[in-house]
């Protein structure tokens, strides 16, 4: 079996697919380093660029989890980031084709007619109720704010 590499001793699991579905790509997704051949083909030189996505990949990864609090698109970015180590990183390129059959999973339940049906219905019923409170407090105190209202 080719591994795809030319380093001895390099397991066939971390270049093989590990049976999960590749989207109807007549080539398999390997796992593994995806660094250029010349790096790979020295040790000091594919650890260090090792080191290097994975700095890359855990600043990015920090900058996503500053934005979740914080303006601006934090998720999109920690996928950015698990992309970059996804280049390099096994387990990355795992947990993210794991993300990826959860979204697709969660994307096609949001598209059956009955689920779409049910989220219209309650997100109706939501707005009515919010609405009938922000009507009963307007009744009740005026376009005055709540930290303004004195006992009366």
């Amino acid at each position: 079996m080719d591994t795809g590499s030319d380093r001895p001793g390099e397991s066939a699991v971390a270049t093989d697919l590990t049976g999960a579905d590749t989207g109807g790509a007549d080539e398999p997704q390997k796992l593994g380093s995806r660094a250029p051949e010349f790096v790979k083909a020295r040790r000091a030189l594919h650890l260090s660029w090792q080191v290097g996505v994975f700095l890359i990949g855990l600043a990015v990864v920090v900058a996503g989890i500053i934005m979740l609090p914080l303006p601006g698109p934090g998720w999109l970015v920690i996928f950015a980031g698990m992309a970059i180590w996804a280049t390099e990183f096994v387990w990355a390129q795992l947990a993210l084709r794991w993300t990826k059959r959860k979204v697709t999973e969660a994307a096609q339940k949001a598209l059956d007619p009955r689920v779409r049906r049910r989220n219209i219905t309650l997100t109706a019923i939501g707005c009515v109720i919010a609405g009938a409170l922000i009507a009963v407090y307007v009744w009740k105190f005026g376009l005055e704010m709540p930290w303004n209202i004195t006992d009366q």
